[in-house]
């Protein structure tokens, strides 16, 4: 243990003191953050200007009720639709309706002098729809139409509660898109922490083979020793960046939320989360919509992040070290990156499928696929996190864990096998049937 713990230390110093470390330790919080505001920042900065549509109708039904705005001013013209398309060209295009759209819907042809957008296609179409609509339900002769169905428009909001977990009346909602969105997250942070840092003690490995530093350091640590320490020493950088991240992270956000929330809405929040109010109500008092106000009661729980935090660093440190020890074992057999390539591949597949799998936890976290996948050691660590968030029985969670860390037991015996003589073996890339026969080696 003594070596072990050397070896440990020395990987751990080795990475956190590296410039690339806490750079990207203090970006990474400021970025997640920034993605967070992204969509509304791109919204804002990518508005085009309004495009100037000259509008030939034919019908004389459409262009009455086109409605300008923001991203496109509708003017009607005179002109013969060829006159329009050739001394209209300071427009941005020339919108034609045909005389019997109203029983041919397809007769409508914008011709573009630059190129359009979904966007802006999308916008003329759902006003052209709504203005046939309207001239078709007029043949019913229904009076103050307008009115009667806008007072029979009606939104209905749902609210959703865990009965097998709390039967009080004060019991918080729950809300399935906040719950699949963060499990989806925690999922693809798991996917990326086993492939980046399991890539990493496979390089460590293979930059130490080609030093000829193994052979130095195996006259006095067993190589069990050594692969141990490895995957350690990089474990214990993985949980302190995470840490780091949760804290920064945490922190900013307490710093800037304040600042970009309206104090109503922040109270709002709190009064959904200790129970006070439902989602519905607090939503409609604050003015904004009850899933928003439910992900953002979600987010200031200190408990729930927490509880994510501690089965994140499990999972994480699980499906670490399992990988770590495969990864190990790859890099100890091949002489560079390149060679690695092959023998890596049955190892990536695993952790690719529990991704995609765990993508298909947000349509049903209970499923038989997302049950089975999330049990199954190789894929467990990402799927069982995205679908920790819906809320699961806590048996199959400590069953997974069980079983993630008895396959990391059986698998680093079975990687310093192929450990032992890899490091030792150059200048030939083994196939997977020498790679059993190490591993059927007596000690």
């Amino acid at each position: 243990m003594s070596n072990i713990s050397i070896i440990v230390g020395r990987e751990f110093n080795e990475r956190v003191r590296k410039k690339s470390f806490i750079i990207t330790t203090i970006l990474m919080p400021v970025l997640l953050i920034a993605l967070m505001a992204a969509p509304a920042l791109i919204m804002h900065f990518t508005r085009g200007e309004t495009k100037s549509i000259a509008v030939i109708d034919e019908s004389g039904l459409v262009a009455p009720a086109l409605e300008s705005g923001a991203e496109a001013e509708f003017e009607t013209t005179e002109l013969s639709l060829d006159e329009a398309r050739r001394e209209l060209t300071d427009h941005f295009g020339v919108l034609w309706i045909g005389p019997d759209v109203l029983t041919n819907p397809g007769n409508v042809k914008l011709y573009a002098n630059a190129s359009s957008s979904m966007a802006l296609e999308e916008n003329i179409r759902n006003q052209i729809e709504r203005v046939l609509e309207a001239e078709k339900l007029k043949g019913y002769q229904i009076e103050d139409l307008d009115r009667i169905l806008a007072e029979v428009h009606t939104e209905v909001t749902m609210q959703t509660f865990r009965n097998d977990e709390s039967q009080e009346e004060d019991a918080q909602a729950q809300s399935s898109a906040v719950s699949a969105f963060v499990g989806f997250a925690l999922g693809m942070v798991l996917y990326m922490f086993l492939v980046i840092y399991g890539a990493m003690v496979m390089q460590s490995v293979i930059e130490e083979k080609n030093n000829r530093v193994l052979e130095v350091i195996v006259s006095s640590v067993r190589p069990f020793d050594l692969m141990m320490g490895k995957i350690l020493g990089v474990a214990c950088v993985a949980v302190v960046q995470i840490l780091l991240w949760v804290v920064l992270v945490v922190g900013i956000g307490g710093l800037v939320m304040p600042h970009l929330m309206p104090a109503d809405v922040l109270a709002s929040a709190q009064a959904v989360q200790s129970g006070a109010l439902d989602a519905s109500t607090a939503a409609a008092a604050a003015g904004i919509d009850p899933d928003m106000l439910q992900a953002l009661a979600t987010a200031t729980d200190l408990g729930y992040v927490v509880m994510l935090v501690v089965w994140l660093l499990l999972f994480l440190i699980g499906g670490y070290l399992l990988y770590s020890a495969m990864f190990a074992a790859v890099g100890s057999s091949v002489d560079n990156v390149q060679d690695a390539q092959q023998l890596q591949t049955p190892i990536t597949i695993p952790i690719i499928l529990g991704f995609l799998v765990a993508m298909s936890v947000m349509n049903d976290p209970n499923s038989q696929i997302a049950f089975w996948f999330s049990i199954i050691p190789f894929t467990s660590p990402v799927v069982m996190m995205a679908r920790i968030p819906c809320g699961i029985p806590m048996w199959e969670i400590l069953l997974s864990l069980v079983l993630l860390y008895a396959s990391f037991v059986v698998m680093v015996w079975l990687a310093a096998k192929i450990y032992r003589v890899g490091i030792f073996m150059y200048g030939k890339k083994p196939t997977f049937r020498e790679l059993a026969k190490w591993m059927r080696y007596k000690s």
